[in-house]
């Protein structure tokens, strides 16, 4: 089964449905890879006008999958940074796409899923996603999406949501800046299809230099480009998951339970 399905329509809108349903289209390593190149292509295509980037069945993204995160228990820093560099790889792609991506977001979007929608300009959600950045409940830290992340929500918001790892709704994303628009989700089409319209009405030239002049701006507020912060973004978390914590988070997940440090803040 294909890990994502593309599809483009006559106004040249392409549609990326991330494809592992009954995996709530978490992330593994192949789909990090295929998405990428996926994304590098559409970024040197002058005929597209936008891409609209969703979920198959119930869930928009759930992060990290199981069977990827078993591995990757076992990895060591090396193996980790080299991983990390590949996801980070995957999210500047998306955040690069010269013209405007659009989140559908259909469901439950947490961790690396939550990220996605940090790289997407316009975002779309329904009401009863549930949105987080999750990684501390684990061991981890939510470290390659954070430049990104922290880029749409400020300081304020990050540090509110990363450090106690919950879930919110999509009302509060809207107060956080994380989401533009929430409806029902028998509107959720509708509303995609609102802001593509949008989107068509302007110069498709104008577009992308809107994008890139707020791209411009931001890098001269930051002074500083993103190599470094990937550097840095990626050795913390390679140091993080070979830790006692991000062992124990993620084999208390892998074996159903519970971490230690909440039994131990129980008794």
């Amino acid at each position: 089964m294909d890990l994502f399905l593309a599809k483009r329509d006559q106004q040249n809108i392409e549609t990326i449905t991330l494809n592992r349903p009954e995996l709530h289209n978490a992330f593994n390593d192949e789909l990090i890879v295929q998405l990428t190149q996926k994304f590098e292509s559409l970024n040197q295509d002058k005929k597209l006008r936008a891409v609209v980037l969703t979920g198959e069945g119930k869930s928009f993204c759930a992060g990290a999958d199981l069977n990827w995160m078993k591995a990757m228990k076992d990895y060591t820093a090396e193996e980790n940074f080299k991983d990390s560099q590949a996801l980070a790889g995957l999210f500047e792609t998306i955040n690069n796409c010269p013209v405007p991506v659009i989140a559908r977001v259909n469901g439950a979007a947490l961790g690396g899923g939550a990220g996605l929608i940090a790289v997407c300009d316009i975002v779309i959600a329904v009401k009863k996603a549930k949105l987080g950045f999750t990684e501390a409940k684990l061991g981890l830290l939510p470290a390659v999406i954070s430049p990104f992340v922290v880029a749409k929500i400020g300081e304020s918001h990050a540090r509110a949501t990363f450090l106690t790892g919950e879930m919110f709704s999509s009302d509060r994303a809207v107060d956080m800046g994380l989401v533009h628009i929430v409806c029902e989700p028998e509107e959720l089409d509708q509303k995609v299809s609102e802001q593509v319209q949008k989107i068509l009405e302007s110069a498709p030239e104008a577009a992308r230099e809107a994008k890139q002049l707020i791209k411009g701006l931001m890098g001269f507020w930051k002074k500083s480009d993103y190599a470094p912060v990937k550097e840095y973004t990626c050795k913390t978390i390679s140091r993080i998951r070979i830790g006692a914590e991000a062992q124990e988070g993620m084999k208390a997940l892998l074996d159903k339970r519970k971490p230690s440090w909440i039994e131990e803040s129980r008794s």
